[in-house]
């Protein structure tokens, strides 16, 4: 018995959503450390979360994390 499939492949776009609106993160990552700004919906208030926290103990390394809304369409 010869079983036999046909495939397809379509075409899709993704792309960033406005209406869901985008989060802005500061993580400390020196050692031992482990704070965060937590999700913010502005950039400058994580930035000024990681100044503050610098000028407060002096750590000065972090990592910033930007997350979004992202709709997959497939193309016709």
């Amino acid at each position: 018995m010869t079983v036999r499939s046909v495939y397809r492949f379509v075409d899709h776009t993704i792309r960033h959503v406005p209406d869901g609106g985008v989060t802005y993160e500061a993580f400390c990552v020196s050692v031992g450390c482990g704070e965060d700004s937590g999700p913010q919906g502005e950039q400058d208030a994580a930035q000024d979360w990681a100044l503050k926290h610098t000028g407060a103990t002096g750590h000065d390394l972090f990592r910033r994390v930007v997350t979004d809304h992202a709709r997959v369409t497939r193309e016709e």
